[in-house]
């Protein structure tokens, strides 16, 4: 993740992600100092998040997740079955 980003701009980045595990999950990584939380008291308020530097310092970490991944997970293991046939 680059820069501050909206809590829309995240769901949009996870197709299937609800609202409430979003979330759940940015305060999880607030309260363990992954992410930071800025609100600007402005009307509407607008409130964004934004990797921290420890953060920053799991990059390698994710990264080398995501290859393994694509070397070893079925993508259609997650396909959507809720298709009605």
């Amino acid at each position: 993740m680059e820069g501050p980003r909206r809590f829309c701009e995240l769901t949009a980045l996870v197709d299937g992600l609800s609202d409430r595990v979003l979330s759940d999950r940015l305060r999880e990584l607030e309260t363990e100092g992954i992410v930071k939380r800025v609100v600007y008291p402005q009307i509407p308020v607008r409130v964004e998040y934004q990797l921290t530097e420890k953060g920053y310092a799991l990059k390698p970490v994710t990264d080398a997740i995501h290859t393994w991944a694509e070397q070893w997970v079925d993508p259609l293991q997650f396909a959507d079955t809720t298709e009605k046939k």
